[in-house]
């Protein structure tokens, strides 16, 4: 048998409880030992910890801050030293919920005054929307608070979070996101996308979680529809291969992801790093690179709500086909999933 035709049910599970779970990369001890290329089964809870289980429930009197945004982990890979990259292959992602909940925090969100914005106005009331998921048909139910109004929308399954130890020693916060990943809140995060984060330690000590049913551009009031989740990924260790920021891949696309404030600077860390890319991947000289990209390029917007703002830059892959050289990192993950 194929490594690569390991059943789900044959795969290692671990679940999320409280010896599994924390809240920060860096300096935690890792709760299992993975293989390059074994297919590994985690559950994560949802940002909430589970604490949020009505629209009852206001986050600031059941939950404990800063206590929020649980990941599962860390997990060292075996092989993976600092100066490779690590290549997440998210295979599947299910809600292992039938209803999942979003809410509004007192100085929290892109609409409100925060502690980084002051305003005189006061804070936004706190309130809490409950979901239901409708596995069957593919669809996340919104209903409104103040009036009989409800709406389908798609059930698209994502991962908010997903990091390794910081290569500097810190320790950060899950509930944010840097070089590191961590809470980068990119819809473009889903099952059939491989995640490319930099080894900073020996192992890698990579934790995932903030699982969302779905999440429009930007995160806007910073809470998306949150959910617990059962996660299905492969790891791949690139040796010796650098990457600078997170990255993404798609079977459509390359992104590279900027984290910064304001958010014009990380619109520019991202171009810089899909720019740097190209010219890796393709023998384009920078300018011309830089040409193809201004002209050619899609931005996508993951989070303006957490203390660094989130944005993917990305190309198709179709026009560079012809100078594109095999990408086999992407290629196990097609091979998982049933592709070529």
């Amino acid at each position: 048998m194929l490594w690569w035709q390991v059943t789900v049910a044959e795969s290692r599970f671990i679940d999320a409880t409280d010896a599994t779970v924390g809240y920060t990369f860096g300096r935690r001890d890792p709760v299992a030992v993975i293989e390059p290329y074994e297919l590994v089964r985690l559950r994560t809870w949802d940002c909430f910890a589970g604490k949020v289980a009505s629209t009852d429930d206001l986050p600031s009197k059941v939950c404990q801050f800063p206590y929020l945004n649980p990941v599962t982990g860390p997990l060292y890979v075996d092989g993976a030293r600092p100066g490779d990259t690590l290549a997440v292959h998210v295979v599947e992602l299910t809600p292992a919920a039938d209803v999942g909940f979003s809410s509004t925090f007192p100085h929290f969100g892109a609409l409100t005054g925060t502690a980084t914005t002051a305003m005189l106005h006061p804070a936004l009331e706190e309130r809490v929307w409950q979901y239901t998921i409708d596995h069957q048909r593919g669809t996340v139910r919104y209903t409104a608070r103040s009036c009989a109004f409800e709406v389908d929308l798609p059930l698209q399954p994502m991962l908010g979070t997903v990091g390794v130890a910081p290569a500097g020693g810190e320790v950060r916060a899950s509930i944010v996101p840097g070089v590191h990943g961590g809470n980068l809140d990119m819809p473009q995060l889903r099952a059939g996308t491989t995640v490319y984060l930099p080894v900073g330690v020996e192992g890698a000590l990579l934790a995932v979680g903030d699982g969302h049913a779905r999440q429009g551009d930007g995160e806007l009031c910073g809470v998306a529809v949150e959910v617990p989740m059962h996660v299905t990924l492969v790891v791949d260790v690139l040796s010796e291969v650098s990457t600078p920021v997170p990255r993404l891949e798609t079977d459509a696309q390359f992104m590279s992801i900027g984290v910064a404030r304001p958010l014009e600077d990380s619109y520019r860390a991202a171009h810089l790093d899909l720019v740097r890319q190209l010219v890796q991947l393709t023998g384009l000289d920078e300018l011309d690179a830089y040409q193809l990209v201004s002209q050619a390029g899609s931005a996508y917007v993951g989070n303006v709500v957490d203390a660094d703002y989130t944005i993917a830059a990305a190309i198709d892959k179709a026009l560079i086909a012809p100078v594109l050289p095999y990408h086999g990192a992407h290629k196990v993950l097609r091979a998982i999933r049933g592709g070529d």
